[in-house]
Order: C-alpha cells, then sequence, then structure tokens
C-alpha cells in the first residue's frame, strides 16, 4: 500500500479544497468566488474575451461557462454584447465594478499565495509549481 505521504491524488484533492475554501472565505465580502475572481483575471485587455475563448481559458465546459457568465452579469462584474458579424457569439467586457473587484481579488489572491508559500525554500517552491504545471498538462 502507498505510504499516506505519497497518496498525491488524494492530497491534491484536500488541498486544493482547503485553498477554494479560503479563497472563497476571503473574497465573500467582493460578491465574488475564486472562480469567478478567476473569470475576472481571464480580461487582460480591452477588447474582452468571447465567452467561449474565457471556458477555455479556465478550462471549463460549455455548460458551467454559461453558468459563471450569468451570475458574472448578475453580479455587475461584466457586461455581454453580440459580437459583430456573429449573432451567435458574444463577447464579454468587464465593467468599471469587474475591474474594481478584479484588482481587489488579485491583490488578496497575491497574499494568500503568499501564505501558501510561506516557509518553502525557492528550490523547494519551483519543485512544487513543475509538479503542477506536469500534473496539469496531463492528457485526459
Amino acid at each position: 500500500m502507498t505510504h499516506p505521504s505519497r497518496r498525491m491524488n488524494w492530497l491534491l484533492s484536500r488541498a486544493y479544497r482547503r485553498v477554494v475554501a479560503r479563497l472563497d472565505a476571503g473574497l465573500a465580502d467582493l460578491g465574488l468566488t475564486g472562480t469567478q475572481s478567476g473569470a475576472l483575471f481571464s480580461f487582460d485587455d480591452d477588447d474582452g474575451l468571447l465567452i467561449g475563448e474565457l471556458g477555455a481559458k479556465l478550462a471549463l465546459g460549455q455548460s458551467a461557462t454559461s453558468g459563471l457568465v450569468q451570475r458574472l452579469v448578475a453580479a455587475g462584474f461584466v457586461e455581454r454584447s453580440e459580437e459583430e458579424g456573429d449573432g451567435r457569439a458574444a463577447r464579454l467586457q468587464l465593467t468599471r465594478l469587474g475591474r474594481d473587484r478584479r484588482k481587489e481579488a488579485a491583490r488578496r489572491a497575491q497574499a494568500l499565495n503568499a501564505a501558501l508559500l510561506k516557509g518553502f525554500s525557492e528550490d523547494e517552491i519551483a519543485v512544487i509549481a513543475r509538479w503542477l504545471a506536469h500534473v496539469s498538462a496531463l492528457e485526459d
């Protein structure tokens, strides 16, 4: 049997749940969840994003992306408009409120990241980051 300290899938799953819970709690007063803040972080210019682009950046399926977009629009963080030339596509733009929330969420995410890495050397952090990137790149 695998030693408990080497059950990587269990350890990763448990750590993920703890990080998400801490992130969600730290953003609750902004009216955001961790997933919603990740969506706001996905906007990097004034051109906005197509809904499909947002889903791809967050690695979400169409249904999950649609629900996320509905919640972001309802909260006033993004605006949705028809894409010129393609009535089936919708473009999302950050609102002023969305930009303000993104800025504060980024500050809080950086603080959480620093807390998560506290006590680890640069070499240890590099190994953790390399392993997480490796896991993220695994094919289904």
